[in-house]
C-alpha cells in the first residue's frame, strides 16, 4: 500500500464478523463493544446467560449480537461454537480469545486441580478455538486472531503459578500461530492488559494499601479502565494492522517500564 492510499477506512470493521469468548462480561464486554462500534457483528460466548447489557450496547451501536452459553473447555464445544458463528453470521473474520480465570492460593496449597482448571480455560480452550477458527480463515485467506495475554506473560505470578504459566503460554502460542498462518493473510496477535478495574482485581482495589502499591508502580498513575483496551482491539482486528503479526501489545499505563 502506498502512503497516499492510507485511509481511516482501514480501521473500519464493516462487513466483518467477530467471535468473542467471555464476550458479555468484564474486559470481554469492552472487546465486543469495540468491535461493534467499528462495524462488526458479534457472536459472544459466556458461561452464563447474558443479562442484556452487552446486547443493548451493541444494538445501540447499530450492530447485531448473537450469544451462546457454553463451557469452552468441554470436548467438541470450540468446534461447535465456531461452526455456529459461521452459520448464524456467515463467517468468522475475527476471533478474540478473552475467556479466562484466575484462581489464587498460597504456593503450598495450589495443587493439580487448580492448575488443570486454569490451563484448560486460559490456554487449551484458546488453542482449540484458534485451531477451529483458522480452518475457516484459511479457506477465505484472511482473518484476525487476538489472544488475551497479561502482564504476567512477562512477570511471575504470586499465589497463582498457573496464571503466569498460561499467560506466558498464550504469548508463545501467539507467535507460533503467526509463523504458520501469515502465509494465508491471517494475523495472530495478543493484547496484554495491565492492572484494570475488573471483578478479578476487586479485592486488591478494595485494600487501600494494596491499591496504592499498584498505582505507584504505574507511570500513568491510575488503574486501567476497560475502555482503555478498545482502541487496541479495533486496531488489531482491522486492516490497519495487516503488517502487525505475532506481537504482544501491552496496555498497562507503563507498568512494565518500572
Amino acid at each position: 500500500m502506498d502512503i497516499a492510499d492510507f485511509s481511516l477506512d482501514l480501521f473500519s470493521l464493516a462487513g466483518r464478523n467477530a467471535l468473542v469468548t467471555g464476550g458479555n462480561t468484564g474486559l470481554g464486554r469492552a472487546f465486543s463493544l469495540a468491535l461493534a462500534k467499528a462495524g462488526a457483528d458479534v457472536f459472544a460466548v459466556g458461561l452464563a446467560d447474558d443479562d442484556g447489557t452487552t446486547r443493548r450496547l451493541i444494538e445501540r451501536a447499530g450492530r447485531r449480537m448473537e450469544f451462546a452459553v457454553a463451557d469452552i473447555t468441554q470436548a467438541g464445544v470450540p468446534a461447535a461454537i465456531v461452526q455456529r458463528c459461521v452459520e448464524t453470521l456467515g463467517s468468522v473474520d475475527i476471533l478474540v480469545n478473552s475467556a479466562g480465570i484466575s484462581l489464587l492460593s498460597d504456593v503450598g496449597e495450589f495443587g493439580r486441580e487448580q492448575w488443570d482448571r486454569m490451563v484448560s480455560v486460559n490456554l487449551t480452550a484458546a488453542f482449540e478455538l484458534a485451531h477451529e477458527a483458522s480452518r475457516f480463515m484459511i479457506g477465505q485467506r484472511s482473518g484476525k486472531i487476538i489472544n488475551i495475554a497479561s502482564l504476567f506473560s512477562f512477570l511471575g505470578g504470586r499465589r497463582s503459578p498457573a496464571y503466569a504459566a498460561t499467560k506466558a503460554g498464550i504469548a508463545g502460542f501467539t507467535k507460533a500461530y503467526c509463523d504458520e498462518l501469515a502465509t494465508y493473510n491471517i494475523q495472530v496477535n495478543a493484547i496484554a492488559p495491565g492492572y484494570f478495574k475488573t471483578a478479578i482485581t476487586e479485592a486488591t482495589r478494595a485494600d487501600p494499601a494494596a491499591s496504592r502499591r499498584v498505582v505507584e508502580h504505574i507511570p500513568a498513575g491510575r488503574w486501567g479502565e476497560t475502555a482503555d483496551l478498545m482502541g487496541a482491539t479495533v486496531f488489531l482486528a482491522s486492516r490497519a494492522s495487516d503488517y502487525v503479526n505475532g506481537h504482544v501489545l501491552v496496555v498497562d499505563g507503563g507498568y512494565l517500564v518500572r
